[in-house]
């Protein structure tokens, strides 16, 4: 593309040496609407260059070059303004530096200029750098300058790494070349040459750093294109580190010395074009410098690159897989040229080598800490070594160097059916899965290799496989990891004072192998679309027999995929205290052996989801669950025991624990009007205290308690008052009004009209609130309301959303509305899928209300953004809904609701 800036800006050609011409000053506003012409005009040929199809790096020169265009028009523009009779050349050249500096400008990039200057004169220099970037900034140009000396320049390079990688990408825009080549001259004598051991080391230290503040995994849920692991930055790098090893200024020279092949150079110049594509749709889109790879933005850039919705797939997951896919392959390119300079020189080494490595077995050694492979053939002639690299490398607890990674890659050909169905092989992988050390980062980097995938197709088949919400912050083969992760962090007792059942439990499982493999596996049906449980479930058989394992293991490790999703969907969502439900769970079970890894796949799974994700609260179900379950397996004969003598049994243990404060009679009075449910709910001294607050209970009166579970970081709310059509509407919109997040809700209304419900709270962020202000305030709107003096739709109309919620893009599923009559013999259930919204448990309930449907049992979750709530409900006359029209309008009102903006 060629810029022809002459057309737009006043010839003044004619000017020179006529004391009556245009002064700066009087020529400003015309250089200036010139400019902002031309800008405007390029900038848009460069746009529709863009979207119709050109390579990242083609806009990125058209970019750069027009920039170059403008800045050198108006720098001689100005010199030529503001020059002095009789005055010959002086040493000023302008260099664009940092990216400007290589070249590499995105259509809101940052524009990095420095002003060299021989030292004389700083006030004029001072004066033609300000007079340039008015007209840029004035043009919203992002500029940032300098105005150096040579002696400015070694100074401040010397103690500040940032100055020093930016001089490093430097090149003349105008001025004095001679200058400039002295410049270089400098830079490459007094700064690169003393210190070039030191800057690769800051530079590697600024990596890291940068991985710890921007996410250290190529896998976040919204990852930065500059700054994530895998991004540009990882590139620009290598190449700094590079530049500065070997003393060259253009990449192209490293291939001329041998350090890199023309092939690896060809994937860094892909690579970077690739990244600069997406970074310069992110631009256009935003009007703006953005980087972030945004949900909203995710889907637009999908279209952008034509990708398309399939049954299986969205079109916005299969970009996000091929992003990952190439960051991944970026950060193994960048990290292997950064590990290529940080090696010594081979010299003296090579000669003493053969005294100093540790010979392994299989032809592998050790050297300096690194498995190592002097005769690479010996791969070729046994591919099942691919295999014991890993094994050996975790058994001795080395790293494996960057050659022999090199050489995996090289060789996954070698993984075909025959290496995946070798008994020597598969022994090996068993011997990494047992093994009491190195089994996350094992299996982390066989995946980051991409070895895993030849070596399991089908775990092939969720690589890099993205999941389009807030709730997953990994990929699903990245969170199957980290829940691998989270098995061996059990077994070496990470949680044992938190977790202590948990922990037990893992130590016990018979084959550890297998519990890893589950988890390894529970999500691998996701890379077939919909009903993932099964499809993963119907692959285990063929992965077990190319394994080696037995009809026994082979039925196991398919029931726990099968099954690996009804463990937290029974403890949070259903009923804990049904037991004919319980009961209907441990028979599924059949084992306590599949219970036991169930339980502990089930925690691992949560776990791995993200760091808040696994809360106190759902532990508590959780535990529950698996300690109700077990009790009825260890009984053996799936009988449920007499309800009458259990509740006899409470009754007698409550009237005897309130025996020195309460009246019997009275105790026992209280007692006979509770649910059954909520007698077998509850142990004895929990069910005292109950007593205590409702026969406290006067007439129209309400009482409330609050209790601080700092363990759990939630409050338990307890509301004690007469029952009333749409109590607990009215209490849902209580709490939603004074910005308070409910957990779970245990609901229990006696026959002589008194109600005691139990609410777990804590605040939308997830924290306790223990301000007694604030309680103060929600009891006096709960009275408020229960009386009849405020409206409660009033109330919650009145809360406006907080500042820290504001509204941002976000993936969106379809809400769900499910009624099951099966699961309970009293209630009609219904679960209700969502996004979650100021108010939104208050509109369900109050819609419940206005249907004429009585709320028995509630539980409340909420996953980041995703609510899962649950209502077992009954009609007026105290019966579950069997009409097959009244069921549909429950659906449609219900979805209507919860569809409803705020």
């Amino acid at each position: 593309m060629q810029f022809d800036i002459d057309r737009y800006f006043p010839d003044t050609s004619q000017e020179s040496g006529d004391s009556g011409r245009a002064s700066f000053e009087e020529k400003r506003p015309l250089y200036l609407a010139a400019s902002k012409h031309f800008l405007t005009h390029y900038r848009e040929e460069i746009k529709s260059v863009h979207r119709g199809g050109a390579a990242g790096t083609t806009v990125v020169k058209h970019i750069t070059a027009m920039t170059d265009t403008l800045i050198r028009k108006l720098f001689r523009s100005i010199t030529r303004d503001v020059a002095q009779p009789g005055r010959g050349r002086e040493h000023l050249t302008l260099m664009a530096i940092g990216g400007y500096g290589r070249g590499e400008l995105n259509p809101h990039s940052d524009i990095d200029l420095m002003f060299l200057y021989g030292g004389k004169d700083a006030a004029r220099v001072e004066d033609i750098a300000q007079k340039l970037l008015y007209f840029l900034w004035d043009m919203r140009l992002d500029v940032g300058y300098s105005v150096r000396t040579l002696q400015d320049c070694v100074e401040m390079a010397s103690s500040d790494l940032t100055v020093r990688t930016a001089l490093l990408d430097s090149r003349v825009l105008a001025g004095s070349r001679v200058f400039f080549r002295e410049f270089e001259k400098v830079m490459l004598t007094q700064i690169l040459a003393k210190k070039s051991d030191s800057f690769i080391r800051d530079k590697v230290a600024e990596l890291r750093k940068r991985r710890e503040k921007y996410g250290s995994s190529v896998y976040l849920l919204e990852p930065n294109v500059k700054e994530s692991e895998g991004g540009l930055r990882d590139l620009h790098t290598a190449l700094w580190v590079m530049k500065i090893k070997y003393k060259v200024k253009d990449p192209k020279e490293l291939v001329v010395k041998g350090i890199l092949s023309e092939e690896e150079l060809a994937s860094y110049h892909e690579a970077l074009s690739y990244l600069w594509r997406v970074r310069n749709e992110l631009h256009f889109l935003a009007g703006r410098k953005n980087d972030q790879l945004t949900f909203e933005a995710q889907t637009e850039l999908a279209s952008f690159f034509g990708y398309e919705d399939s049954a299986r797939t969205l079109a916005v997951e299969e970009f996000m897989r091929d992003y990952y896919l190439h960051a991944n392959r970026v950060e193994h390119l960048a990290s292997s040229l950064i590990a290529r300079c940080m090696r010594k020189e081979e010299g003296a080494f090579k000669i003493l080598g053969y005294f100093i490595r540790r010979p392994i077995g299989e032809g592998f050694y050790i050297l300096k800490g690194e498995l190592v492979i002097p005769d690479e053939s010996v791969i070729e002639k046994e591919p099942a070594r691919l295999m014991k690299i890993f094994e050996y490398a975790q058994k001795h607890g080395v790293e494996i160097s960057v050659a022999v990674k090199s050489l995996i890659r090289k060789n996954l050909h070698l993984v075909n059916d025959k290496f995946r169905r070798s008994r020597e092989v598969n022994q090996s992988f068993f011997a990494i899965l047992r093994s009491d050390k190195g089994v996350p980062e094992t299996l982390r980097l066989m995946h980051h290799l991409e070895f895993l995938n030849h070596f399991i197709p089908e775990f092939g088949h969720i690589y890099c496989k993205v999941q389009h919400d807030l709730y997953h912050i990994y990929t699903v083969d990245i969170h199957s990891l980290f829940a691998v992760e989270e098995i061996v962090k059990l077994l070496r007792g990470e949680h044992e004072k938190e977790l202590p059942l948990l922990t037990s439990l893992a130590r016990q499982v018979d084959k550890r192998e297998l519990l890893l493999l589950a988890v390894l596996f529970h999500d691998i049906g996701k890379g077939e679309g919909g009903g993932h449980a099964e499809k993963g479930a119907a692959m285990m058989p063929t992965i077990a027999r190319r394994m080696g394992l037995s009809k026994e293991d082979s039925e196991r490790l398919e029931f726990l995929v099968r099954q690996h999703l009804l463990f937290a969907h029974i403890a949070q969502r259903r009923d804990l205290h049904d037991e004919k439900m319980i009961v209907q769970f441990a028979r599924q079970m059949e084992k306590s052996e599949n219970l036991k890894m169930l339980y502990l796949l089930t925690y691992a799974d949560i776990r791995a989801v993200g760091t808040d994700v696994w809360t106190e609260w759902k532990a508590r179900l959780l535990q529950e669950l698996y300690e109700k379950a077990f009790n009825v397996l260890e009984r053996g004969d799936f009988r449920l025991e007499a309800h009458s003598e259990r509740v006899k049994k409470v009754k007698r243990n409550v009237v005897e624990l309130l025996g020195d404060e309460y009246p019997a009679a009275a105790v026992r009075e209280e007692l006979r009007a509770m649910t059954i449910r909520h007698l077998l709910s509850n142990p004895a001294a929990v069910i005292a205290e109950h007593v205590k607050i409702l026969h406290a209970l006067e007439p129209g009166g309400v009482l409330t308690q609050v209790t601080h579970v700092q363990e759990g970081g939630y409050s338990t709310y307890s509301i004690c008052t007469w029952d009333i059509p749409g109590l607990f509407s009215m209490i849902t919109g209580v709490m939603a009004a004074n910005g308070i997040n409910i957990l779970g809700a245990q609901i229990h209304t006696s026959s002589n009209g008194k109600v005691l419900d139990i609410l777990q709270v804590n605040s939308p962020q997830g924290f306790m609130i223990i301000e007694e202000s604030r309680w103060s305030r929600v009891d006096e709107d709960l009275r408020q309301v229960l009386t009849g003096k405020l409206r409660v739709a009033s109330l919650v109309a009145k809360r406006q959303r907080p500042t820290l919620l504001t509204e941002r893009p976000k993936p969106r599923f379809p809400s769900r509305v499910d009624i099951d009559n099966e699961v309970s013999s009293d209630y009609t259930v219904i679960d209700i899928y969502t996004h979650d919204k100021i108010g939104l448990l208050y509109r369900i309930t109050s819609t419940l209300t206005d249907l004429g449907l009585y709320i028995g049992i509630a539980k409340i979750s909420t996953k980041v953004d995703q609510v899962a709530d649950v209502f077992y409900v009954k009609d007026i006359f105290g019966h579950k809904i069997t009409s097959a029209e009244r069921l549909e309008e429950i659906r449609e009102k219900l979805r209507g609701a919860v569809e409803q903006p705020e």
